[in-house]
């Protein structure tokens, strides 16, 4: 074995743990959010996504801007808002300055759903790291994910 076909394996190894750490946390996450309030992993991250938008010019997200945020194709991210806007979560409209464009916002129902299922969301995450962490293989993972600097800070 070369030095590049070790490094290659222990590329392919580490992208292994990454998936698996990946996987355990957002079916734990999806059990808990579907348990306590009837939301998917995606539905509650599409609904996280647009609650951060900001009233304004510029404010809001178009349909490609919340695809690229969620990790979703722009066919199934449509298939996701219809099925939300169908609950009552969300308001779909033209927006004023390009026609061709359509935004997405949180209805108050949506804000309301949101506000009660983020502590939910919240412990899933801390109770799926924590369990991952006693597995040596992710215990190196979940320590980056812990020590990752916060989002804007």
């Amino acid at each position: 074995m070369t030095a590049t076909d070790s490094a290659l394996t222990a590329l392919s190894q580490g992208w292994c743990a990454l998936s698996l750490l990946h996987g355990r946390i957002e079916a734990h996450i999806e059990r808990a959010l579907q348990a306590g309030h009837g939301l998917s992993v995606r539905e509650y991250s599409l609904l996280d996504v647009l609650s951060r938008q900001h009233s304004g010019p510029g404010g809001h997200l178009r349909m490609h801007q919340v695809s690229d945020s969620v990790v979703l194709s722009q066919s199934a991210t449509t298939r996701l808002v219809s099925r939300l806007e169908d609950r009552g979560l969300l308001n779909r409209y033209i927006c004023d300055t390009d026609r061709r464009g359509i935004y997405t916002d949180v209805s108050p129902a949506g804000l309301a759903l949101l506000t009660e299922a983020r502590p939910t969301n919240d412990t899933a995450l801390r109770e799926a790291l924590e369990e991952a962490a006693h597995r040596p293989e992710l215990a190196p993972l979940v320590a980056a994910v812990k020590n990752t600097p916060a989002a804007g800070a």
